[in-house]
């Protein structure tokens, strides 16, 4: 198994580099606790691809989207990329915690915007509510399923029934 410090990468940082093959290299802005916690996640969905690969591909797919390694370059970000990503992390993050855990917007935000993570919160409010529009979350304040259009304050994101 490799470490970090033998995989090379490029000089802009945006690609690794195993055995001559470049690879997208993970958003670097991505705080330590949350990328572990991605990569974290990527792993327990790659030890299912054999076993289990119609769950596993999507969970796959997620992590390696909110990491920035598929989807919009993180370097050159587009407004539908944020989207697709802001998704992503919130489906990832709630998959690899426990089942009756919830989320807040601002964990999504900080994966998809790094430092600027604050301008992205009405974003991934919106995104949020797009996916508690499908049923895939529900929105929460102080314990209380609430509507993600109309809630002002703290909201926190939980699995929802079409989970």
């Amino acid at each position: 198994m490799r470490s970090r410090e033998d995989v090379g990468r490029t000089e802009d940082g945006r690609y690794i580099v195993v055995d001559g093959r470049r690879w997208r290299a993970t958003d670097p802005a991505i705080p330590e606790a949350l990328r572990q916690e991605l990569v974290n996640e990527l792993m327990a969905a790659r030890r299912l691809v054999r076993s289990d690969p119609e769950t596993a591909r999507p969970r796959v797919q997620d992590a390696k989207v909110a990491l920035g390694e598929r989807g919009d370059p993180w370097w050159e970000p587009t407004d539908d990329g944020r989207r697709v990503r802001l998704a992503a992390a919130i489906r990832a993050l709630l998959r690899h915690r426990d089942e009756d855990s919830t989320i807040c917007p601002s964990e999504a935000a900080r994966i998809a915007g790094g430092e600027s993570w604050r301008d992205m919160m009405d974003l991934a409010r919106a995104t949020a509510a797009g996916l508690a529009r499908d049923g895939v979350i529900t929105v929460r304040q102080k314990g209380a399923d609430v509507d993600p259009s109309t809630a002002t304050g703290p909201i926190r994101l939980a699995r929802g029934p079409a989970w």
